[in-house]
């Protein structure tokens, strides 16, 4: 089911589509692809909603640097000096997080109509980004396909192939808070991650890969989350072809639990710090599947280059339960 969501200054319509399967409800904004909202029950079944999100577009529109549910790429999360080298050339990116790029530069996927189209107890969107698009090489054919599964369970699958030598590394970048009150400060939080990478001063991994046993990164075992968090840790697992579980949420309070299985190597994890008005600090907890950030200058990290004749292929689920 769908509807007129709003308009953009430019004319475009944006449209809203309603998902619901097994108790949970889920809206999709063809404009980023954004998770509007997510309603599941806690334990009484009292539904509400357990993602961040804006009632209308304007509200987008005004702040698009949270990315609040959205949809990014063409390269989510950092690239160092907005610059990267592939096969003996450099491109030059945005640095609209200066000095590095971010999240695809100053309009990224997260600030595109998508075309969208109904499949089986979801929507898949699609959209051609263009050779030069936000100075990345190649004309890259990306989908994403939104599901609900027999048990509510909200499944992201990526699709995407290239003409010529690129870069991919796409998420959803949604913030939880199971409480639905705008306050998660007591969910806790397990990772199958028994190493993260460090960064310096601008966000940008310094290479290693260090090991969090007695760190404030060991999430090995399910301890409550606090706040300082925009870090990514290195999955156990690795990359996989189908996806694994590798992480859990739980809010004691209301007893929701978010489980997260996926393909990638690696999860961001951000606290929401440095949400600002309408939303609080802290007012939710990102949890971005995702490859390392700022891969294209790290050969040592799993690669994120997509060449012709190659299919870029990920997966998330994000499955709800409650005790």
């Amino acid at each position: 089911m769908s509807e007129l969501f709003g308009t953009l200054p430019d004319g475009t319509p944006v449209h809203r589509w309603t998902l619901e399967r097994a108790g949970v409800r889920v809206r999709v904004l063809s404009y980023g692809g954004i998770v509007q909202s997510v309603e599941v029950p806690d334990r009484a079944g009292h539904a509400a909603d357990v993602v961040l999100g804006f009632a209308d577009l304007d509200g987008y529109l005004a702040h698009p640097e949270p990315y609040l549910g959205a949809l990014v790429g063409r390269y989510a999360n950092r690239i160092a000096g907005g610059r990267f080298p592939l096969e003996g050339v450099t491109y030059s990116l945005a640095q609209n997080n200066a000095p590095n790029s971010l999240h695809g530069g100053e309009r990224g996927f997260d600030k595109r109509v998508w075309d969208v189209e109904p499949v089986e107890h979801g929507l898949r969107l699609s959209r051609v980004s263009g050779h030069g698009e936000e100075g990345f090489p190649g004309r890259l054919d990306v989908s994403a396909t939104y599901t609900l599964d027999e048990s509510g369970a909200l499944r992201i699958a990526y699709q995407a192939t290239t003409d010529a030598p690129t870069v991919v590394n796409l998420t959803n970048h949604g913030y939880f808070d199971l409480s639905g009150s705008g306050n998660p400060g007591g969910h806790e939080l397990r990772l199958a991650a028994s190493r993260f990478t460090p960064v310096d001063a601008d966000l940008i991994p310094t290479g290693s890969l260090d090991d969090v046993s007695g760190t404030r990164f060991d999430f090995r075992e399910s301890r409550k989350v606090g706040t300082g968090y925009d870090h990514n840790f290195v999955l156990d697992k690795g990359l996989t072809p189908a996806p694994v579980e590798i992480a859990e949420l739980h809010d004691p309070a209301s007893g929701r639990v978010l489980t997260i299985a996926t393909t990638e190597p690696g999860i961001q994890l951000y606290t929401g710090d440095y949400l600002a008005d309408p939303f609080a600090p802290g007012a939710g907890i990102a949890l971005e599947t995702q490859h390392f950030p700022d891969s294209p200058n790290r050969p040592e990290f799993p690669s994120t280059e997509l060449r012709p004749g190659e299919v870029y292929s990920s997966a998330t689920v994000y499955a709800f339960s409650t005790r």
